[in-house]
């Protein structure tokens, strides 16, 4: 057998270059670079050898361990899951600081690999710097930590040993139904250790990327179900968009006159001016969705995993014989409610429908309701895109400017804070990757990084990064990212003094946004004295960016314009009202409220939070 002399490190990186994944005939590379930063855990070993095979494996160096795993996210999302990157560090903080990314690629089911570096195997140095000692195992290091938010774990403590980790791990991050966080521990010395690796082991793999068909007697009962239903209603998930399945949706709509209503991370699986799309559902919903939802008798989810904010935390379908079909790669969400379990590609499982439902439509009268609640909302957005409130712009009035200004082709990101709920209600979406929310984990701090990987993923789309003071704060080191790369953001920095959902929130508990705004502590001791005077225009500029300030609808327009006409990464900083905010429209979320309190307004909040807690629902 022919072998090639190779460090672990070299081996590994020369491995995931020759890594293809493959779906409807479409071919492509599915590693597109590596992002690092590098220490005494990986510099020798990893760092070797992307220098060495640089003109395979392209490295993109990160300012932050956490966001390089947020880029690499957003840009296998975008990617339909077709393409990710590889992320190095050493091991210690490095290493920790990947975690929140993990837990959001895991989440969100968004393949990434992690290659961080870990203590030496050979041990006889140890303690070493950031080893974590325990008393009841040597065989344990922070990397342990990535376990319960990756798909697969491994650590690597011979060089052989990636031989049979490597396929294992890529099987897991092509998988439509398994994939997420990958984590590959290496240790520093046996990063640097050679072996003769056989030579097949580098000729190039393509994974293939199924369209898997549902069960067909499964699918016979489904088409029953659908048949026999007076009100059903769609719930169109993430799955819509990876499996890209849109088309499909809206010809299985146009021919059943079935509505949609669109979670946070399938919103765009329809257009906007779809007359059957309800736009928003649950508790960031529309009202027309969340009625329907309310009287629904069969639920039809596709590629959804019914978060508690999808279903306003189980209250949201409240007939007595509802009933669910479910349509997801995934086992264990197709069985969610006791549904009828279509596992298989969305796309496929649709075009399946269509057929076994020729012929089908729903009453002419539940369809005109639906066409009527689609054009109310689209006044409601119209209402408060023209609020004229002031001096301060409302929220809303911020997402008309960017909505209506932007082209149809562009992107929107977000991830964190009041945003998300409002661009969930009020973003009229006109693509199916127009509207990219991170709502899985919701991170603080994925909106700078998340942008740099929209944008490597198709640099063809303007990408608006709309992103609150408090969020920005966690990482806006980014900017410098984008700007060494040459990726143009416009970013929508939106000051409102502090962390406004959550200060909403509070209020709603009846803590009047206990800690959640940017004041100076008083002579009393809390943290309610002026406002703090945060420069984020100053500190945009000086990582990078070209800045502009706007203090009302027309200055905001007219950056944006300019903001358009610029190459490089722009942050436009304008000042919000936090106190304005959209309405809930027939929703609710389980908060948990505290059971007794000297608060009056915590106990008025206790009593509305037990009457509403009792419209919560099991389904067997």
């Amino acid at each position: 057998m022919k072998t090639r002399r190779l460090t672990m490190a070299q081996a590994l990186i020369l491995y995931l270059s020759h890594q293809y994944t493959e779906r409807d005939g479409q071919e492509q590379p599915f590693f597109a670079g590596c992002w690092g930063i590098f220490g005494h855990g990986n510099v020798a070993g990893i760092g070797q050898a992307l220098q060495q095979y640089a003109d395979l494996l392209r490295y993109y160096q990160a300012r932050n361990e956490q966001a390089m795993v947020h880029t690499s996210v957003a840009f296998a999302r975008m990617k339909n899951r077709l393409q990710t990157f590889a992320c190095t560090t050493s091991i210690g903080p490095g290493a920790t600081n990947m975690i929140t990314g993990a837990a959001v690629a895991t989440i969100n089911r968004v393949p990434v690999l992690l290659l961080p570096g870990d203590i030496f195997a050979e041990r006889r140095q140890a303690p070493v710097l950031q080893q974590l000692e325990a008393d009841y195992s040597q065989d344990i290091s922070v990397n342990d930590c990535f376990k319960p938010v990756s798909r697969y774990w491994d650590r690597i403590n011979r060089p052989e040993q990636i031989i049979t980790a490597l396929p294992e791990a890529l099987r897991v991050l092509t998988s439509p139904a398994q994939t997420g966080a990958v984590t590959l521990a290496l240790p520093q010395d046996v990063q640097t250790m050679a072996y003769d690796y056989p030579e097949a082991m580098f000729e190039k793999r393509v994974w293939r990327v199924p369209r898997n068909r549902p069960d067909a007697a499964s699918l016979i009962q489904a088409a029953e179900w659908i048949k026999a239903s007076k009100k059903p209603l769609i719930v169109a998930g993430g799955g819509v968009i990876y499996s890209e399945s849109a088309d499909a949706l809206r010809q299985f709509v146009a021919r059943t006159g079935i509505p949609v209503g669109e979670t946070m991370a399938g919103k765009g699986s329809l257009s906007y001016d779809n007359p059957l799309n309800l736009g928003a559902i649950g508790v960031t919903g529309t009202l027309g969705a969340n009625l329907m939802a309310h009287d629904a008798d069969l639920v039809i989810g596709i590629g959804t995993r019914y978060s508690d904010f999808t279903t306003a935390s189980k209250t949201a379908f409240q007939s007595p014989n509802v009933r669910f079909i479910n349509i997801n790669v995934t086992e264990f969400d197709a069985h969610k409610h006791s549904a009828i379990a279509l596992v298989g590609d969305a796309r496929a499982t649709l075009e399946e429908l269509i057929l076994a439902l020729e012929g089908w439509q729903t009453d002419a009268s539940y369809q005109a309701q639906a066409k009527r609640f689609n054009q109310q909302w689209d006044a409601e957005v119209e209402r408060i895109y023209n609020l004229e409130h002031g001096p301060l712009m409302s929220q809303g009035e911020v997402i008309g400017v960017v909505n209506r200004l932007s082209k149809s082709d562009d992107v929107m990101l977000n991830a964190a804070g009041s945003m998300p709920g409002d661009l969930h209600k009020l973003w009229r979406t006109r693509n199916t990757k127009g509207y990219h929310l991170e709502y899985g984990n919701s991170t603080m701090g994925y909106e700078i990084p998340g942008g740099i990987g929209v944008k490597m993923a198709d640099p063809s789309r303007e990408v608006y990064v709309l992103i609150g003071d408090g969020s920005y704060l966690m990482m806006p080191s980014e900017i410098t990212t984008a700007v060494q790369e040459g990726i143009k953001l416009i970013l929508v920095l939106v000051d409102n003094h502090g962390f406004a959902s959550i200060g909403g929130l509070s209020k709603a508990v009846g803590s009047d946004g206990f800690g959640t705004k940017y004041r100076y502590r008083s002579e009393d001791g809390q943290l309610d004295g002026e406002v703090l005077p945060i420069d984020f225009a100053a500190n945009a500029a000086s990582l990078g960016a070209q800045v502009i300030k706007a203090s009302n609808r027309d200055e905001l327009a007219n950056a944006i314009l300019r903001a358009q006409e610029m190459t490089t990464t722009v942050c436009i900083v304008v000042e919000t009202d936090r106190r304005q905010r959209v309405g809930g429209y027939e929703s609710w979320w389980d908060v948990a409220i505290a059971e007794v309190s000297d608060n009056p307004a915590v106990q008025q909040a206790r009593q509305e939070f037990e009457a509403a807690k009792t419209k919560e629902r099991h389904f067997f």
